[in-house]
């Protein structure tokens, strides 16, 4: 049993307002449900981020001003989609540099590096596996400058409160003029975001529900699926997307491994997920605040989403 996974439901399913870490979402399982949910006619993000790097890669390269070697340090890599297409501009070019994907998942780094390896045989590739912030502070004694790669508009999953701590933590384990290249999905037209993330398919009810049934798995719980819903709202002002799981009915569950009980009000919700989406000003404010200086935001076509490449 995961004990992080295990204190963290508990901590949340027995608040006054329950609620449930989107983290966790990402099990092999859920994995392949975010891969659906991506590619949703719907859902612009990866597509908008895809772009910026395909097109922009150049421009993202010539920015970063680094005159030798560096290191490219990614949080969090997923399947290497969207990267691939910077790493194979830089490798094309003949730019010296060295790939380090970080994952907390040996899986899934073993899964990039064997498809990058065959794709991008001159790629100098470095995985790591374990805590980002470990790695990292290894990584800031290296000679050679670095550009952390934080994509995936992922910022947006945290509060307010946590994003800037987060943001500290990457400006405390980076050296002076080393580059933060991160993923912000932007405030738009709230139809838009609205379409995205309502899941006209039924596909994000399955991630959601996914969570549920990983309890079941792995925590002995007995959630009943069909006793639960979906549901999501946006804000425009504030620019949050909230997701929620919705009990259908008044119910007791018992998870087991943790030896409780919780009980469920009948149309009681669970937050599962924060998605929050952000203004230019806001990205300033949260750049300088954290210690950073904007260097550029490399947006797509539709200006649905920016890169956004800061520096120490």
């Amino acid at each position: 049993m995961d004990n992080s996974f295990a204190e963290d439901v508990r901590a949340g399913l027995t608040a006054t307002h329950k609620y449930l870490s989107s983290k966790y979402f990402y099990d092999d399982n859920g994995s392949r449900i975010f891969q659906e949910i991506m590619k949703m006619p719907e859902y612009y993000p990866t597509d908008a981020e895809f772009e910026i790097l395909s097109l922009q890669a150049k421009q993202i390269f010539d920015s970063l001003k680094f005159s030798s070697t560096f290191n490219i340090l990614e949080l969090g890599p997923g399947d290497g989609f969207k990267t691939f297409k910077l790493l194979e501009f830089l490798v094309g070019e003949g730019i010296e540099f060295n790939y380090v994907p970080i994952d907390i998942s040996k899986k899934a780094i073993e899964s990039l590096t064997k498809r990058l390896s065959e794709r991008l045989p001159e790629l100098k590739i470095k995985p790591q596996v374990g805590d980002y912030f470990k790695i990292l502070k290894a990584y800031k004694k290296a000679d050679v400058p670095n550009l952390l790669l934080f994509l995936g508009g992922n910022i947006g999953n945290y509060p307010n409160k946590k994003a800037f701590d987060l943001l500290k933590l990457f400006y405390k384990n980076m050296n002076r003029g080393d580059k933060l290249l991160i993923g912000i999905d932007l405030k738009k037209n709230p139809l838009i975001i609205h379409k995205a993330y309502f899941d006209p398919h039924g596909i994000t009810k399955r991630f959601n529900l996914n969570l549920l049934l990983r309890m079941n798995r792995e925590l002995g719980a007995d959630f009943k699926i069909d006793d639960f819903d979906f549901y999501c709202h946006y804000n425009p002002e504030t620019g949050e997307v909230k997701s929620y799981l919705v009990s259908l009915r008044a119910q007791k569950v018992r998870l087991s491994k943790l030896d409780i009980t919780i009980d469920l009000d009948y149309n009681e919700l669970i937050w599962t997920e924060l998605s929050k989406k952000y203004g230019l000003q806001e990205i300033e404010s949260l750049a300088k605040s954290s210690g950073f200086i904007v260097n550029t935001n490399f947006l797509d076509c539709k200006h649905y989403f920016t890169d956004s490449l800061w520096e120490k």
